[in-house]
Formats: C-alpha cells, structure tokens, sequence
C-alpha cells in the first residue's frame, strides 16, 4: 500500500513540500553555478529548405492520409520514421539499462526561455525577468547528452518560440546527431512558416498546449486564438511525418471546454494528455496569483471534475487517443483531494532539465531550487539525496511525463509493449502505454 501524504489543494502556504526539505532544497551549503566559461560557441544556421519538395498546397496525398487517420485511427509510418523513433527511444532505453552507473538519461528538458508571451494564472513558471538561453549553452547541453544514452530532446519554457530562429536552429541541430525532438509551446507563435522550419528541420512531435476554446480569465491559452494554426500544423504532419497532441490542464473553470478540446482532437485523429491543477510545490517568489486565483480546484468542485475524469475514462475506453491511461485519470480524483503516492519516480536518473543558464535540475517542480546537481557537462545527481528527497516530494507531484518514464521504467513492461508493436509492424503507437 503507498504511503499516503495530505496537503490542501487550494494553497494557503507558498509552497507544498515539507519545511525541513524546502529549507535543505532553498538553502543548500553549496549553490549552483553556471557552466565555466570558455570559448563562445554558436550553433550552425539551418538550411531551409531542405526539403523543398514538401512546400506545395494540400494535396489528394494528404488528404487521404488524413482521412485514413480518421477512419482507422491508425496512420502509415515508413521504416525511416520507424527507426528514428527506434533511435530516440528504444535504443536509449536498452543503453539506460546496460551501461553502469545510475545517470542514464532518456529525455532532457531544455528551458531555452523562462519568459512567455502569456499570463496564465495556474502556472508558476511565468518570470519574464529571466533571460533566455545562449546558443553557446544549448550547443554545450545537446553535445554532452550525445555522449549519454539520451536521445530525447525538449526544449520548452516558458514560450520556446519568442525565438523561433534560435528554436529553429535547437531543433535542427539536435535531429541531425538523431535525437527526436519534442517542442513545447502555447501555439500562440506557431505561425505556419514557423511550422514549416520546425517541419523541415526534423521536429518529431509537438506539444500543443490549449486550455480553453474561448478565452477566459486566468486562461489565455484558448483554441480561438491558435485554431488556424492548428489547422496547418495538424493537417502536414503526414506529409513531413511528425506528430502532435493537445495539452490541457484541468482547472475548475474549464470543465465543459476540456471536453470539447478532447473532442477536437478525437475529430482530428490526435491525443490529448490532462493535468490535473495544483499549487507551486516549492516557493516561488515571482508568483503573482498564489492567493487570488479562480483556476484552482476547491473542495466543492470535487463532483464536476469526478463527473469529467469519468467522461474521460469513457471516452478512452471508445477508443479516444489519450496519453494518460485510465488508472491514471482515476488517480487524479484522489491527488485534487490531497492524497499522494509514491510511484517510482526517475528524474535525475532518466530524465532531466536543464536550465536557461545551463544548471541541471531533476524536474521542473524543482526549477528553482538552490541545491547543486552540476551543470551542462558536470552532472552532480546523487542517487542517495535523491531517493531521501522523494520521500517528501515525490507524493506532492503529479508529473505525466514523470510518471510515464517510471511507469515504462520495467524491462517486462517494454518487451511487452515492443512484442505488441511488433505484431502491428510498428504501425500502432498512439494513445498511452498501456
């Protein structure tokens, strides 16, 4: 049985975790410091097009390949993008299991931008006093993860594209030394010639985070103001054979609209992953909307989120692609009423972040915790304090991706999945892992 942890989900402190670990994490006897500096270095600029065969109106090709999506749920992968996704994502994970040592990274989060074009009050991780990653920083992180297993890379934010030059050379460095590329944004940005270079320069996957269809207070991330630009997004993907999802977090004044974003995805052959809202765990003295905010659950709002995750879990039993499984959307009932578990979490192991000044931490929660894990090429993760401190901040955290890296963490779970993938010839990785 897991241990099981209170804490209140309409936050009254500025922050989650215990005191004595807040302290250790806030106020360590030893700071990060920013990589040492050396020679400056810049990433190389792309070449766009590569690919000029691919810059033509929609055509009968994908417009059926679209249509098959929506008939069959299922779309055509060929054998190149089949091994890259190999490449990113199995290979490295066999290497996590074999080569010794316990920092093994899988996936990377690069925090090119700490600043972001939108406000939304749910979300701690909005300072535009920060500034954003050099090109010197990004190209020292993504050739030092190439000497690890890591092939996975996302940079994220923040609001990635306020740079999408500097974005666009990220992503086009990081896919030619064969690293699938995964980019966060609020789509606000993602104009389509933003898409077309993201496109060309080898993007695999794109988060695409919307929490409204119209806007509203404290919500400005609404699909009225990006739908064009989902529509050109979604509608190449089979073309240059990247895909994307929709990103939504649960808050108690979008209930209604989180169902029909789930519908718009359905009708549009794409997944969707739901968080489910919560307070800062650690403090965060930028956060302006702590005590005064609408977005967070309260206790008599507990029945319509139970009624959404049901209709949810529903859904996905129809057949809906969603990247959270149903124990998952089942947990989350519990986890808005304050009641944590441990559930094996890897971050400063298989997974990271890195910072927009190249200073590492295990996961974003803890982005601007004061305790030392190393820098860009001088990793300092400690298995030891790292396992101490999940005691305490593992049953406050409610992480999909981290939950996912531990959930497949299992040899067993993999060949599983691989034998099942096989059976399919590769052509049925939607909707969650299991």
């Amino acid at each position: 049985m897991s241990e099981l942890h209170q804490f209140p989900t309409l936050p009254t402190q500025p922050f989650r975790l215990d005191v004595p670990l807040h302290e250790l994490l806030q106020q360590p006897a030893h700071k990060p410091q920013p990589p040492r500096p050396g020679k400056e270095q810049t990433l190389p600029v792309p070449v766009f097009p590569q690919h000029p065969e691919l810059y033509h109106e929609l055509d009968a090709a994908d417009i059926a390949a679209h249509d098959q999506v929506l008939r069959t749920g299922k779309r055509h992968w060929p054998p190149s993008k089949i091994l890259k996704t190999m490449r990113g994502w199995m290979f490295p994970y066999f290497k996590s299991r074999i080569l010794p040592g316990e920092f093994q990274p899988i996936i990377a989060y690069l925090f090119t931008e700490w600043k972001c074009n939108l406000d939304c009050h749910y979300c701690w991780s909005y300072d535009n006093r920060v500034k954003g990653m050099t090109e010197d920083t990004a190209k020292r992180a993504i050739d030092w993860l190439e000497t690890t297993p890591c092939r996975v890379l996302a940079p994220t934010g923040g609001e990635p594209l306020l740079r999408p030059d500097f974005v666009h050379k990220v992503v086009a460095y990081a896919a030619k030394k064969d690293f699938w590329v995964y980019l966060a944004t609020n789509g606000r940005l993602l104009r389509p010639e933003v898409t077309d270079k993201l496109a060309d320069a080898g993007i695999a996957t794109i988060n695409f985070a919307v929490d409204a269809i119209k806007e509203k207070p404290g919500l400005p991330k609404a699909f009225e103001h990006v739908d064009k630009n989902f529509d050109y997004l979604v509608r190449r993907q089979y073309r240059h054979g990247y895909t994307m999802f929709f990103n939504t977090n649960i808050c108690r004044t979008n209930i209604e609209d989180v169902k029909q974003l789930a519908t718009i995805a359905h009708e549009n052959g794409i997944s969707i992953t739901f968080h489910i809202n919560e307070a800062p765990m650690m403090e965060q003295g930028h956060f302006k909307h702590l005590h005064q905010n609408d977005t967070y659950i309260r206790q008599e709002d507990f029945p319509m989120v139970d009624d959404l995750l049901d209709w949810l879990i529903d859904k996905q039993r129809q057949g809906w692609k969603m990247v959270d499984s149903i124990p998952r959307l089942e947990n989350m009932k519990g986890f808005m009423r304050g009641v944590g578990e441990h559930w094996g979490c890897r971050a400063g192991q298989n997974w990271l972040i890195i910072r927009t000044n190249g200073t590492l931490a295990p996961c974003f929660p803890l982005y601007n915790a004061g305790y030392d894990w190393g820098t860009v090429g001088e990793q300092k993760f400690d298995v030891a304090q790292l396992s101490e401190m999940k005691k305490g901040c593992e049953p406050n955290c409610f992480s999909t991706l981290g939950y996912n890296v531990a959930y497949c963490y299992s040899a067993a779970r993999v060949l599983k999945w691989l034998g099942k993938q096989a059976m399919h010839g590769f052509q049925g990785v939607t909707g969650s892992f299991e």
